[in-house]
């Protein structure tokens, strides 16, 4: 509800009489201190180095901000990048799609850790909880910036948000709305505290990683049905939006992968 929270004033430097602190990126950027934290204290636990667990967590905020902003664009706003090339990175404006950041993470950490000889499972069973908690933080941004919005209801009901007339947001005003952003937040932060408390009771190596991708998978394909925003693109044009397809073979995926790990 509130894309800019406050201005800062610089009077007059580089030419500006404020800089504005968006509420999307500033929530990210804790989302992201929050996770790092939890990487670094389960580090120190596992007895791993912390100072290699957080120079991987720089590779994947870099690898996430930049999968998550392409896969938006390719999936919504590709007309728009024609236009304006720079927009790709206007992240401070909202679009990110959360499965194309876990793509290029995965995939830049599978490069980290077989660079320094590192287990993989190992480090995704205490980067999932870090992750889980960091979008909870992040959607507290899509909230305040209004991206992500839910569809309309007839009447208001506790479940619903209506965001006002007199802001700059980017959901419709003046509407009850299904409150999405909240929805997937609150259920993120549920998925963290879940894989927090089974992080000391795993079975094998990579069974918290792996819970991870099938419980999330399992939320967001639900939380889709409930979102407004049709430009975050569609499969063949059908019903099914492109989070949910990705949601679908990410939960067969995971459920294979769970199979076959608890066996080796």
């Amino acid at each position: 509800m509130y894309p800019i929270l406050f201005k800062i004033p610089v009077f007059g430097l580089f030419g500006l009489d404020s800089i504005p602190i968006h509420s999307y990126g500033l929530m990210v950027a804790l989302g992201f201190l929050a996770g790092s934290w939890y990487v670094k204290r389960e580090a120190m636990k596992a007895g791993e180095d912390p100072a290699k667990a957080l120079d991987l967590v720089f590779y994947i905020l870099i690898a996430a901000i930049l999968g998550s902003r392409i896969l938006y664009v390719l999936t919504s706003e590709r007309e728009r990048l024609f236009q304006d090339p720079f927009f790709l990175f206007k992240i401070w404006e909202g679009g990110l799609v959360f499965y194309g950041g876990l793509i290029a993470s995965v995939l830049v950490a599978i490069w980290f850790l077989k660079k320094y000889r590192i287990s993989f499972w190992k480090y995704a069973d205490f980067f999932a909880p870090a992750l889980a908690l960091g979008h909870a933080i992040g959607r507290q941004g899509c909230f305040l910036a209004g991206c992500c919005y839910g569809r309309p209801l007839l009447v208001s009901a506790w479940f619903s948000v209506t965001f006002p007339t007199n802001i700059n947001s980017l959901a419709p005003a003046g509407i009850p709305l299904y409150s999405t952003q909240l929805m997937e937040s609150l259920g993120e932060f549920l998925i963290f505290l879940g894989l927090a408390w089974g992080l000391r009771r795993k079975k094998f190596d990579g069974q918290i990683f792996i819970l991870y991708l099938m419980i999330y998978a399992g939320l967001r394909f639900v939380i889709e049905f409930f979102r407004g925003d049709i430009e975050r693109g569609f499969v063949l044009e059908t019903w099914i939006s492109t989070s949910q397809f990705i949601a679908t073979i990410l939960f067969a995926f995971g459920l294979g992968l769970y199979l076959y790990r608890r066996r080796v």
